[in-house]
């Protein structure tokens, strides 16, 4: 009881709280929550968004304003994968269209707002607003995702960040104080429908266990009470600063995005805010810029479609330690 009171005095959105093992028991427990809601099948996810790997959310991302979805997995069934539409990150177009077509069998959309697992990009100003409003027209769920951006990014989240507030949330890793341990919350009318007091099955013999509680109230209550999320904003801003300066110095083509102490480069001189975008920066000047930096002690996520995440035990010197060893490494790229 005590972290479920902690999740919802963060996080305005949540009126009630059920905790789980994973971020991916969240999510494919809101999803299936949603559908118990409305009565309806269809889900929408986007392109270069990872919400887990139940079957419904391992669906490939398509060309074109809307894909029918195929599995992106031996072992799913074409016809779950078929009851999720995929469409392109920041396409409002895409958006209306899809609840134009399909607006009265939409059970949820789902979304990271942060997307954080194609690299990373941020929603252009006005998708978010009008995805709110498309789904709150139609009656459909809107489901953020935060099992990456959830207390990272401020008390609220992603949400609080951008002023969303969702019907259901998701959320993961970093409740956990480094323990296994997901949640899923939000209106308390869609959350009723759960049992046992509604018709929507959730269940879980470790969800809720009292040693995953224990640290994530201990780690949620170290975040509230200091001034992590300052510290982490400034050593993102600082991190992000040297590494721009460094490639520009080098005349290295870099899009270096980052939130808070989440972070990304591309090797592109395009901007990058979807799946498309990311495809088309340089992997191969990735694979060696991540190897010129570890061979200099610094271990970066090694694929260009990972973010970066900063931390509480990084410092000044550990940014600056990693600042000049990218500028070593951008003069050989």
């Amino acid at each position: 009881m005590a972290l479920a009171r902690q999740v919802k005095a963060m996080v305005p959105s949540v009126e009630k709280v059920r905790f789980c093992n994973s971020g991916t028991e969240a999510t494919m427990a809101a999803i299936r929550l949603a559908r118990g809601f409305t009565g309806r099948d269809l889900i929408v996810k986007f392109a270069g968004c990872y919400h887990g790997h139940s079957d419904a959310l391992l669906v490939k991302a398509g060309s074109g304003a809307l894909t029918l979805g195929t599995p992106d997995s031996a072992g799913v069934p074409e016809a779950v994968a078929r009851q999720t539409l995929v469409l392109p990150f920041n396409d409002p177009e895409a958006l209306r269209a899809t609840f134009r077509d399909h607006g009265r069998s939409l059970a949820a959309v789902i979304l990271e707002l942060v997307p954080a697992n194609a690299g990373l990009y941020l929603p252009r100003p006005g998708f978010l607003e009008e995805l709110r409003r498309l789904t709150h027209d139609h009656g459909t769920v809107l489901i953020a995702d935060e099992v990456m951006t959830g207390f990272r990014l401020g008390p609220a989240g992603a949400q609080g960040v951008f002023g969303l507030t969702p019907d259901l949330s998701c959320f993961g890793k970093i409740i956990g104080g480094g323990l296994p341990v997901g949640a899923f919350g939000g209106r308390g009318d869609i959350m009723d429908r759960l049992a046992p007091l509604g018709p929507v099955y959730q269940a879980g013999t470790l969800s809720g266990n009292p040693l995953a509680m224990a640290a994530g109230l201990a780690a949620l209550e170290t975040l509230r009470t200091t001034d992590a999320w300052n510290r982490l904003e400034a050593l993102g801003a600082e991190l992000e600063q040297g590494m721009v300066a460094g490639a520009k110095a080098a005349r290295i083509p870099v899009r270096f995005q980052g939130i808070g102490s989440m972070f990304c480069a591309y090797f592109t001189d395009r901007p990058v805010w979807n799946l498309d975008d990311a495809m088309h920066s340089d992997r191969t000047r990735f694979a060696r810029f991540f190897h010129g930096m570890l061979d200099r002690g610094v271990y970066l996520a090694p694929s260009q479609f990972e973010a970066g995440f900063l931390s509480t035990a990084h410092t000044s010197d550990d940014i600056e330690t990693t600042v000049r060893a990218a500028e070593a490494v951008f003069a050989t790229l």
